[in-house]
């Protein structure tokens, strides 16, 4: 990254296209986990058997709803960070429902603008949050999401906010949904010289998803994943690394079609060092400790570290700022319940 680089009129420099989901959130207990199938930090696609799982946390669990989705969490810690409405647009496909408007509502009270495509088939997306201890587990019934197709970007609105962002990010859980989708957006920022984002999102995505994977990694100019996600992609494409420290490095290796600017992987691990590869360089950034009893809810986390490094990538920081900046914000919202944030940010670049 060009350390030197400012842009004056932040608005619309962002975008970022997911799945919008309204997480459906309830302590619980392991017993409920078994019931399920589902492990501590599970992130998983609902499969039929799940479906009764969204109903039984709101009739007997007291749930609480939150607007989510992992990249609009993302661009609503972003829009947090950086004090200034509208620097971020989201893409992503919802229902024509009280749902939708729950999500819609909220995202633009935080200062993200939502582009959504509407389908009439199926309601809006749901994740079961499922909290026990500092762990917790996702269950994502897509629905809407499921169906956002390539044409919404072609929208007279979706094409102006596409060319007058700088920066594009992509869930790797959107792999899943519209992998052509991200190919375009992909493709535009190559052209453009503008900054290819994405993340791995859960170790599901490099074992399931490889082939549309393989195909995004040469575009991709800054890689977000934890050390586990890490590991499923260094498996899945074979690569070697005894460590999460090794395998970022060997990530940032790949070939890449913008050789003139080498990719950036940043590495979280829970409560250690954030791990920092550019090339040949790695960086060892620590993480601030919590006392087990700050600790509210872990879910979010992953998502709100993405936003705080976009709102100082936006602004041209350096990318250890912009690390800095993510762990302040996951440690801001892990003391939180869901990826939630109270009063005004108080991050300040060192």
């Amino acid at each position: 990254m060009d350390k030197s680089s400012c842009y004056c009129d932040l608005k619309g420099l962002l975008i970022g296209i997911g799945n919008p989901l309204l997480d459906i959130s309830a302590i619980v207990d392991e017993k409920l986990l078994k019931k399920y199938d589902m492990q501590p930090d599970d992130a998983i696609m609902a499969e039929p058997k799940h479906m009764p799982l969204y109903n039984e946390l709101i009739d007997n669990y007291n749930a609480e709803f939150i607007a989510g989705g992992s990249v609009q969490n993302s661009l609503r810690v972003a829009q947090w960070i950086l004090k200034t409405p509208n620097v971020c647009t989201y893409l992503g496909c919802v229902g024509n429902d009280k749902y939708a408007q729950i999500l819609k509502e909220r995202a633009e009270a935080e200062g993200v603008r939502v582009l959504y495509q509407v389908t009439e088939e199926v309601p809006t997306g749901t994740c079961a949050v499922l909290v026990t201890g500092t762990h917790r587990s996702l269950c994502a019934n897509l629905a809407a999401a499921q169906r956002f197709t390539p044409d919404h970007l072609t929208t007279d609105a979706c094409r102006a906010a596409i060319q007058s962002a700088r920066f594009i990010y992509a869930s790797g859980f959107f792999v899943a949904v519209s992998p052509e989708s991200i190919m375009q957006l992909a493709e535009h920022a190559h052209k453009n010289g503008h900054t290819f984002i994405m993340n791995l999102s859960a170790p599901f995505v490099s074992q399931f998803y490889k082939e549309p994977l393989e195909k995004l990694i040469p575009y991709v100019d800054v890689l977000f994943g934890n050390e586990t996600e890490a590991d499923a992609f260094a498996k899945a494409f074979n690569l070697p690394g005894q460590n999460p420290e090794e395998i970022a490095r060997n990530i940032s290796s790949l070939p890449k079609l913008n050789s003139a600017r080498q990719r950036v992987v940043v590495i979280t691990q829970g409560s250690e060092p954030v791990i920092l590869a550019e090339g040949e360089s790695l960086n060892l950034i620590p993480v601030q400790k919590l006392s087990t009893e700050k600790i509210v809810d872990t879910n979010g986390a992953g998502d709100a570290f993405a936003g705080g490094f976009l709102g100082q990538l936006v602004q041209g920081k350096s990318y250890e700022t912009c690390v800095k900046c993510g762990i302040y914000a996951a440690t801001h919202v892990i003391q939180h319940s869901g990826c939630t944030f109270s009063g005004e940010s108080e991050f300040k670049e060192c």
